[in-house]
């Protein structure tokens, strides 16, 4: 049975790879793969075993690839001087020198432009300095150094003979910041970086620059894709030159190192202040609790997480002393960066997550904010506009004319109806006058010890920073900065594994509805 060509369809793509390993630029590649499917093309038909297609097509590829090296007449001469001299016989060697020449094309093809167009044009093409001098616009004197350059660079790789094929490496990429993006219309600039290959790149160029051959050996891709690659994402702002030919990732990438960091000196840190400041959560709590506030039914043990939380985050707007740049604008004129993760889970960052919405359009004034991050705790989305009203209309009223919003948010665990058909909100809430005195409190029992807390939370942050590339530290003052209300987390986590407090009722969410001024 006849070969269907379609067949061929499904090789394209790797022909094409196949050709580029053993060509010096994209035009080379695209002419020597153009050249093996023409010629598979015309051979197929007469192939009949569908089990001998691929020995058969990689066969032909390579006496397709030795004629359109001979055709190139200079080819081989422009690596005579990594040969040794002594070669034997051609018909002895011919394997092992097609390997070496393999090898080699793929070591220059990893050579950055400025190296790679000299070694080409000069041996390759047989041109003289002066030729090339004229032709690439730069002194001759250069092109005579680009030259030596290059070759030493080609001889050590060749000693070497260090492999590296690509390591991909999954970095999660997001925002933070401000900025009008709907994913269809307006994309997220995330999406113009987030290609395997530049991931790779980002990641190589965290910790120190990197050139673009530097990165073709680390990716274990020829150059020419790297320097692609590289343009792109200094155009947009992941990456920059920080010394000339040299690139460095330009947003933090958050690795397990930040979460040891955080293992091995949070709790440590706050051990001198760890019982002062409990004891004073515990007299907050107390007197909170009878502010009148409506508490959804929750127990106390699990309202002390909820009142810990809001008291660490006035703390954090009222008295943290560490500087918080503004976010810069970005190429697109508004005020963002990019956080990037490569984080496995084996070891957690000091991190109480605060995520809010407010509904300024809505008929009520009711923030709803979430607390993630306790030990203990569960997870829960925040509410928006329409669910917001709601909740607030049965809180004022006992019952809610949306009833649509009604029913998603009772879908959604915000509202619970009763046997007797009431509705129930689950989330407690305070108006602004219970918020007001709830603060005053703070203030009563938590201000006197700010300023030992701030000293020891400070030396805890200077360590920390230090972890971060130096050129990235107005993202890392940003990053430390919420540490002051993060460590409450530990505090807390702390105090349940030595008894002092309860842990959380499975299923309870930190969260409160609160009324704004």
């Amino acid at each position: 049975m006849k070969m269907d060509v379609t067949r061929l369809e499904q090789y394209i793509d790797k022909v094409y790879a196949y050709a580029v390993k053993r060509t010096f630029s994209e035009e080379e590649a695209a002419e020597l793969s153009q050249e093996i499917l023409f010629q598979a093309v015309k051979g197929l038909p007469g192939l009949r075993e569908e089990n001998s297609f691929e020995p058969w097509l990689w066969g032909l590829a390579g006496n397709v690839t030795k004629t359109f090296r001979r055709r190139q007449g200079q080819q081989r001469a422009m690596y005579t001087y990594d040969i040794p001299e002594d070669l034997p016989a051609e018909e002895n060697a011919e394997e092992e020198t097609e390997e070496l020449y393999d090898l080699l094309r793929i070591k220059i093809s990893r050579l950055s432009a400025m190296y790679r167009d000299i070694i080409i044009l000069f041996y390759y093409d047989n041109l003289s300095t002066k030729i090339i001098a004229a032709r690439l616009g730069i002194p001759e004197g250069t092109v005579t150094w680009r030259l030596s350059e290059a070759r030493r660079k080609l001889k050590k790789e060749c000693i070497k003979m260090n492999e590296n094929a690509l390591r991909p490496v999954k970095l999660h990429l997001d925002l933070y910041g401000s900025g009008d993006f709907d994913g269809v219309r307006i994309p997220f600039p995330t999406t113009f970086i987030n290609d395997a290959l530049s991931q790779n790149i980002l990641y190589y160029c965290y910790e120190n620059p990197k050139s673009a051959e530097d990165l073709a050996k680390l990716c274990g891709v020829p150059a020419y894709y790297v320097e692609e690659r590289v343009d792109n994402l200094v155009k947009r702002n992941a990456v920059l030159e920080a010394v000339r030919g040299k690139y460095q990732t330009n947003f933090i990438i958050w690795s397990d190192k930040y979460g040891i960091y955080c293992e091995e000196n949070a709790v440590k840190a706050l051990l001198p202040i760890q019982d002062k400041i409990l004891e004073a959560l515990k007299l907050l709590a107390a007197e909170a609790g009878s502010l009148g506030f409506y508490k959804a039914e929750k127990k106390d043990s699990d309202l002390f997480y909820l009142y810990s939380s809001m008291a660490f985050e006035y703390l954090l707007h009222h008295y943290c002393r560490l500087p918080l740049p503004p976010i810069p604008e970005n190429y697109n004129g508004m005020r963002w960066r990019y956080i990037g993760s490569m984080e496995t889970g084996a070891h957690s960052r000091c991190r109480l997550n605060v995520n809010s919405c407010g509904n300024a359009d809505g008929r009520s004034r009711y923030t709803h904010t979430v607390y993630h991050g306790i030990d203990g705790t569960s997870f829960r989305d925040i509410m928006y506009g329409k669910y917001i009203d709601t909740c607030a209309d049965i809180l004022r009223t006992g019952s809610s004319d949306d009833t649509d919003s009604a029913a998603r948010a009772i879908q959604a665990a915000y509202i619970l109806r009763r046997e007797d058909g009431s509705l129930f909100v689950t989330v407690p809430a305070f108006t602004c006058e219970q918020k007001n005195a709830f603060e005053a409190l703070v203030e009563k029992y938590l201000s006197p010890l700010t300023d030992e807390y701030a000293r020891l939370t400070e030396q805890f942050i200077a360590g920390y920073k230090k972890l971060f590339p130096k050129h990235l530290q107005e993202d890392a003052d940003r990053m430390s900065r919420n540490l002051y209300l993060d460590l409450c987390i530990v505090l807390l986590a702390h105090a349940q594994k030595t008894g002092a407090i309860e842990p959380p009722t499975p299923g309870f969410c930190c969260e409160v509805l609160l009324e704004k001024r």
